[in-house]
């Protein structure tokens, strides 16, 4: 059985905050006895298959009746029902046990539901990655010379004026804003007392010298209002200042702008969408084609599209639209958003139940109605039908780019005995030189590419090699329920360290894969040549080694080898400021030797610094004076 979600550790635990009611599990001998005996209350309910795998999680108004709305149930059998779809049947005919968890309301099983799904990863629910809080550019009208900023939370004041929200490109628009108009550089030049460089080279209006009045200042803010309000002027200036550049042989200051130009353009196709209506819209559509579907988010604002995007979905099992529009909204407006849509458009509207539970989500979100509307006619519905054009060639385009790839993974899940194909991958590796600055790396692979926004580096305590694996993945776990598990670990190591990362995945009951990689060894040292190393792949079950050609192993080999390289950066780094902090020491009059024992002592420059003279000279058996 897997672990009790009663039982896994404070800081990985979902439900601590949640008035629930956990049954402890009753010795019921069949499904059959176990659907019978279901409550009638609001809760979360889970299913499992004959090897104790999660298969779906899901949430209800009345655990009993949904449940069983799952099941074609006679005296002789216990079969899915066929009037649900394929997919459902298939997971339904998986189910082996069912466990339940009881909440107060149905707003708790809302919640609860989507934080076990991002936790535990089932295999029948599809899991988005895309939560982030998106940054909004804004701008305090209160003030007699406002600068625009960039936020991602409310600003508690009434007369902030918001624009966004910026699925890219905001710190773009904020850098180019300040270089093409004379604004207030900074929010303390205004009280200042001289003009600085900034006022020379017209950057800056100097209103600490009273060069410019408020109303004057004002009539800039308007022409940034402006701006950010038309992005294709704001483009077309630097383009001009681009070219402005390279006619004076200016050419890193020109390529600077291209980026910022490229950057800014990232929505160039609804640029010449522009409603008469002043709609405060999002937009959500998806768009799936066998394991392949794209998710499409638009953000219209004042009848004009401000930015879009779109998350790449992978599933063998199908996708539910309604329940990946129902996570998708949860997602994004699970923290309070600067600027709420008055309406969210849908393609479709699924089951109304849960519309109406996604309502009254948003309203306490929010603190306003938004409704969740399928318009079937006028400017509406043509915004549907733009984001399902946009989401489909985006599709093309992924599917097409993806085919080698995904055909590379369903071979490594037949290679390895995975149970299911693995297309999001976390790589680990440890660095440490005999025992000092030991760190370790976390790496990210996910649709063809290296994630280095979801990189993770780790300052480990423990000595040894193993220690200092179980030291980052138990911290790694410790962090699911803010960033999701993915399909599969793949350790740098051979069998003590699968186990080693089994044993701790089993006790958060997370839906993760471990499989191992370890380096040839020649004359015990590690042997890395590339193209022609025959490494080790390790999992629960067993060990084999594939030809050096074999492009499962290189694709591997590829993964383990950036965990190494950046594991390896990171300790260099660490080693460095240590070097400096040394020298720093004994610049003092503490030799090498008396630096060993204090970090023999401490365990760290860091609490050598913390330490009081008293505690130091116990330690070195004579005054030293650090804080000079």
């Amino acid at each position: 059985m897997p672990t009790p979600l009663s039982q896994i550790p404070p800081g990985n635990n979902p439900l601590a905050d949640l008035p629930i009611d956990l049954p402890a599990d009753s010795p019921i001998d069949s499904l059959a006895q176990r659907i019978a005996n279901l409550p009638t209350s609001s809760g979360v309910y889970q299913y499992f298959d004959h090897k104790n795998r999660l298969l779906y999680i899901g949430k209800a108004k009345n655990l009993k009746n949904r449940i069983k709305s799952y099941f074609k149930l006679s005296p002789t059998e216990v079969a899915p029902n066929p009037k649900t779809s394929p997919r459902i049947q298939m997971m339904v005919s998986q189910i082996a046990f069912i466990q339940t968890i009881l909440v107060q309301n149905e707003q708790d099983a809302l919640i609860l539901e989507n934080s076990l799904i991002k936790q535990l990863k089932p295999k029948y629910n599809i899991l988005l990655r895309d939560d982030k809080t998106y940054p909004y550019i804004y701008i305090d009208m209160s003030e007699d010379f406002p600068t625009p900023a960039i936020t991602r939370k409310i600003i508690k004041k009434k007369a902030i004026k918001y624009f966004g929200p910026y699925t890219t490109g905001a710190k773009e628009i904020l850098e180019s804003l300040y270089e093409l108009l004379p604004l207030v550089q900074k929010k303390s030049c205004a009280g200042g007392k001289k003009a600085c460089l900034f006022y020379q080279i017209k950057r800056c209006p100097a209103p600490c010298e009273g060069k410019i009045t408020p109303q004057a200042y004002h009539a800039t803010i308007n022409e940034t209002i402006a701006l950010i309000q038309n992005k294709n002027k704001l483009i077309a200036l630097l383009e001009a200042k681009m070219l402005s550049l390279s006619e004076m042989m200016r050419f890193e200051e020109a390529t600077i702008y291209r980026d910022r130009i490229k950057k800014l353009g990232g929505i160039e196709s609804f640029s010449q969408i522009d409603l008469k209506k002043l709609y405060d819209l999002d937009v959500f559509a998806l768009v799936s084609e066998g394991k392949n579907a794209i998710l499409i988010k638009l953000f219209m604002r004042e009848g004009k599209i401000v930015s879009s995007n779109f998350e790449h979905l992978k599933s063998e099992c199908g996708f539910d639209e309604n329940s990946i529009y129902k996570q998708a909204i949860i997602n994004h407006y699970q923290e309070e958003v600067p600027l709420p849509p008055s309406q969210i458009l849908l393609p479709h509207i699924g089951v109304p139940e849960d519309m109406v539970e996604l309502q009254d989500f948003l309203l306490q979100k929010t603190g306003k109605k938004i409704p969740i509307l399928s318009p079937q006619k006028g400017e509406k519905k043509d915004l549907i039908s733009l984001a399902f054009k946009n989401a489909k060639e985006i599709l093309r385009l992924q599917s097409n780019r993806s085919y080698a790839e995904d055909m590379l993974l369903s071979d490594l899940k037949d290679l390895l005995e995975l149970a299911s194909v693995p297309y999001r991958f976390e790589v680990f590796d440890t660095s440490h030189h005999a025992g000092t600055n030991p760190v370790g790396a976390m790496v990210v692979y996910e649709n063809m590419d290296f994630i280095k926004d979801a990189y993770r580096r780790y300052n480990l305590s423990t000595q040894d090699e193993y220690s200092q694996m179980r030291e980052m993945l138990l911290r790694r776990v410790g962090d699911f329920a803010n960033n999701p598990p993915p399909h599969l670990w793949v350790i740098d190591g051979g069998k003590a360290q699968i186990n080693l990362a089994k044993e701790i995945l089993e006790s958060s009951a997370s839906n993760v894969e471990v499989i191992g990689i370890a380096k040839e060894k020649i004359d015990t040292k590690a042997h890395r040549a590339k193209g022609s190393a025959k490494d080790t792949l390790y999992t629960l079950n067993t060990s084999f080694s594939l030809k050096p050609s074999d492009k499962r192993l290189q694709f591997l080999q590829k993964l383990r080898d950036e965990a190494h390289r950046y594991a390896i950066t990171y300790h260099r780094q660490k080693k460095q400021k240590d070097m400096q902090k040394v020298s720093i020491l004994e610049q003092k009059g503490i030799g090498k030797a008396s630096v060993k024992k204090l970090l023999d002592f401490f365990g760290s420059f860091e609490a050598i610094d913390n330490a009081s003279p008293e505690e130091l000279e116990q330690v070195l058996g004579k005054r030293v004076g650090l804080c000079d």
